[in-house]
């Protein structure tokens, strides 16, 4: 694969990544509500989707999702479902937010959640309509077919995609959890924190169900 071809698909990628989308929105969203830890372990996670969906689209299955709306419509209504609950969730549990503060742990302390914030990052990531799309019609034409192996060039191809979105996502993890310490002073800030993680993530839910391909 030729340089000019990778770096046109990386400025490409980074055209996509610098536009907040649901992954980085429910990066700060964990940020805001749990921490340091908790945002750079959903960066790790929606990395993990978005690679998984780099896969499928070079075995083919990207192309599946991306001429059949019912498929592509069932995906993304799952992953706006999955988002509200999310939601909902941080919303009612807001109050214990300051309970953990009380008994002296460190946001950036290990956690029981951490598995389950990883596979919570994973499926925001794989069910990402943005980045299927882009995985589906985008990328595959930047791939040179005429010097074969036309499987690794996607994967390599994700690699850089996925590059950019790690050192994107973080940044934003990062900032949202720095203003995080300031909210951490009060209980009442620290509920409005975890109620607004809440609620971004429900509109998010909701911004997701309601857009993307229409047929």
């Amino acid at each position: 694969m030729s340089t000019d071809r990778l770096l046109a698909f990386a400025a490409m990628s980074f055209l996509l990544i610098v536009i907040p989308g649901p992954s980085v929105l429910f990066v700060v969203g964990r940020a805001l509500a749990q921490g340091r830890r908790a945002a750079l372990t959903t960066v790790i996670g929606n990395t993990l989707g978005a690679y998984t969906l780099v896969v499928a689209v070079a075995l083919g299955v990207g192309s599946v999702v991306e001429r059949s709306i019912v498929v592509f419509t069932a995906l993304k209504l799952l992953g706006a479902a999955y988002l509200v609950y999310l939601g909902i969730k941080a919303i009612r549990q807001r109050r214990s937010l300051q309970t953990v503060f009380a008994k002296g742990a460190d946001a950036d302390g290990p956690g029981a959640g951490s598995l389950r914030t990883l596979w919570e990052g994973f499926a925001v990531g794989v069910a990402n309509p943005k980045t299927i799309v882009f995985f589906a019609a985008v990328l595959p034409q930047f791939v040179d077919r005429e010097a074969g192996h036309t499987a690794l060039q996607m994967l390599l191809l994700g690699l850089v995609f996925n590059a950019i979105a790690v050192a994107s996502d973080s940044v934003w993890g990062l900032a949202a959890s720095s203003a995080r310490a300031w909210f951490a002073r009060s209980p009442r800030r620290l509920a409005m924190v975890g109620g607004t993680g809440g609620l971004a993530m429900v509109g998010l839910g909701v911004t997701v169900a309601v857009t993307g391909r229409k047929e």
